[in-house]
This record gives C-alpha cells, structure tokens and sequence, in this order.
C-alpha cells in the first residue's frame, strides 16, 4: 500500500475489514463467552451502543483530520530520506516489519504512560471503566486520548521513517488483535499457552483490565507480548476469566453513558 494510495480507499478497506472481524468475534463470544452476563440481550445492545458510539466518533475524527496528516508527513519524509529506517535503506519487507516493531514498541510505551501520568489517565479510566468488557470495549476510548496519540503519531513518523503503508498495516493489525483480546473469550489452556508468547491474548488482556491496581497496572503490551516479558510487566492468571473487571466507583450507571463517558474525565 504505497503513500499515493487515495485515503478514502484505504480507510474503506480497512473500516470493511475491521467491522466483519468485530461481527465475527461478537458471534464467537456469544455462542462460547467466558462470562455469562446477567443482562439481557436489550442491556447487551445498550452497551454495544455506548461503546461502538464513541468509536464512530474517534474513527470520524482520525479520517478527517489526522489520516491526510500523517500521509503528508510521511511522504514527505520519504521524499527527503528523513528518519531512521529510510536512513537503514532496508528493503521493503524489512522496513514494514521494522516499522511494525518500532510501532508495537511505541504503543507499548504510550499505555504505560497514560496509568503512569494522572492527566492521560483521567482519559484512559474511560476505557478501563467497563465493567462488562467484551469485543466493543476494544474500541471503547475517550477522543482527547485518540487525538493525543494520534498527535504524537506526527513526529514519530519522521524520527522513525515510517512509511504510510506501513502506518496503514500496523493500524489494521492493531485493531483486529484490540478487538479479539478484549472478547469475552476464554482459549482452551494449552492455546493460551502458546499464543501468548506471540500475541496478546483475551487472557492476557482480561488482568490487565482487573480492578486490582496492581493488576491493572501490567500487561501494557498492544500486539506482541515480548514488550511486557523485556520490561517485567508480566502477569499472568490462571483462570483469567475469574478476574473482576473494572474500576471501583465507576459502576453507576449515569457515568456509563456516552455523556456521562465524554464528560468524567472533567469532573474530580
């Protein structure tokens, strides 16, 4: 996917292929969930509502404001040989995966600065306050955080040499792999096991959604699970299904709402 590619076709295609991976999961969760909410079906839809509303609204923001940004930037950077992968001169396979783990490591780091900072945290409680975490939490974000990273985007291009298809592809992976690890799934034991040492996994990610703050704050990782194994923040349960989910005082049902959501970070 090169850096003239029009933005309205890629963001097409993407969008497309996000939505039928999201239907996918929420048939999978459905028919083999990891917990059994007491809420009905009607409960469950207002819930999808609230969280697949405040994404739209993040997706809007990005396609129209931040999308030509990064594709200016990085064209740009490419036409001068600005940043530490064009200087590389890798070929292009190379550069993508490079780019891929440069990106990972980035979003790593980004997380663990939104529990550590009190200011980006008032943002990111928003996502961490969902009690009944399933796939639509994956998409579950307060604007002024998605504006924030997608800010910070701007320079890394350059610094990092990141091609626009390379953004492109990172972005599609890292929306299917936050969607299948904030499903309501639970992998047989042995599956666990495995994909853990390669992606993170609904598992994994469930710990990292505890009440418990000393769960809350570990397994930061967005794709590869190798980030939080190198800075020991790490942990693991056995029965991750039995891990209470949310945040103590944000259960009250007005702050659950789309506004209620959009204004708490505001209110002390």
């Amino acid at each position: 996917m090169s850096g003239g590619d029009s933005i309205e076709t890629v963001l097409r295609w993407r969008g497309a292929a996000s939505f039928g991976w999201l239907v996918v999961l929420l048939a999978w969760e459905s028919i083999r969930p990891a917990r059994h909410w007491a809420a009905g079906w009607r409960d469950r839809g207002r819930h999808a509502v609230v969280n697949v509303a405040l994404a739209l609204g993040n997706v809007l923001m990005v396609a129209l404001l931040f999308a030509w940004i990064w594709r200016w930037v990085a064209m740009e950077s490419a036409a001068r040989g600005l940043g530490l992968l064009h200087q590389a001169a890798l070929p292009s396979w190379a550069h993508a995966l490079a780019a891929i783990l440069l990106l990972d490591a980035w979003t790593y780091a980004w997380h663990r600065i939104c529990h550590r900072v009190p200011f980006l945290w008032r943002f990111h409680r928003v996502h961490h306050s969902d009690a009944r975490m399933d796939v639509t939490t994956g998409n579950r974000f307060h604007a002024v955080e998605i504006a924030l990273s997608a800010v910070l985007r701007i320079p890394l291009i350059p610094l990092l040499g990141i091609r626009f298809g390379d953004l492109v592809l990172y972005e599609t992976l890292l929306q299917f792999v936050v969607q299948w690890q904030h499903a309501n799934l639970v992998l047989p034991r042995r599956w666990e096991r495995v994909l853990r040492w390669f992606v993170v996994t609904p598992g994994m990610h469930q710990v990292h959604h505890s009440r418990a703050p000393s769960e809350t704050d570990s397994n930061y990782a967005s794709i590869l699970p190798v980030w939080d194994r190198l800075c020991r923040t790490l942990q693991l349960r056995e029965h991750p299904e039995r891990v209470d989910l949310g945040l103590d005082g944000e259960d009250v049902p007005g702050r659950q709402t789309i506004r209620g959501l959009m204004r708490r970070p505001f209110r002390p």
